[in-house]
């Protein structure tokens, strides 16, 4: 089943993976990280298909797929 892991320490809430999942599974959180930026977090694993469009626009490389 694919998935995706988001980079706590390279997510700087810039929301441009949020605009590209096409399934709307990626959002930005209510609570900040450790850095104090609402980081990305992803919700809905069943129904991500793994087009890796979030990590293709992240500008951090802060988003890794995995498609098994």
């Amino acid at each position: 089943m694919p998935h995706i892991l988001i980079d706590e320490t390279r997510c700087k809430g810039c929301g441009l993976c949020t605009i590209a999942c096409p399934k709307k599974l990626v959002s930005l959180s209510d609570t900040p990280n450790s850095l104090g930026v609402a980081m990305a977090v992803f919700s809905g694993p069943e129904k991500c298909t793994g087009c890796s469009l979030c990590a293709e626009m992240c500008p951090d490389v802060a988003i890794s797929v995995f498609k098994e």
